[in-house]
């Protein structure tokens, strides 16, 4: 849960998410199954659940982000006039 967290805190100035995001998805994933395998002997599913959902968020935000950025970047960067000699 705790990259899922850093994923959607971070998806903006560093595009983090793009790593942290997969990241914590699958590590909620598996702790889901195993929690789902232990036959009711560990708990934390609600956890596990939410750190796979904000693992997802934070990657498609990251990746919203990115694609934006890029984007305006490619967009403006031709209307800038350039100085002639």
């Amino acid at each position: 849960m705790i990259v899922g967290i850093l994923s959607l805190v971070c998806f903006w100035p560093f595009c983090l998410g793009l790593l942290l995001g997969p990241a914590g998805a699958i590590m909620g994933f598996i702790s889901r199954q195993r929690i789902a395998a232990s036959g009711g002997q560990l708990g934390g599913g609600g956890m596990a659940l939410a750190g796979l959902i904000i693992g997802v968020v934070g990657f498609v935000a990251s990746a919203s982000w990115a694609i934006f950025y890029l984007f305006v970047l490619s967009h403006f960067s031709n209307s800038i006039p350039t100085p002639s000699p």
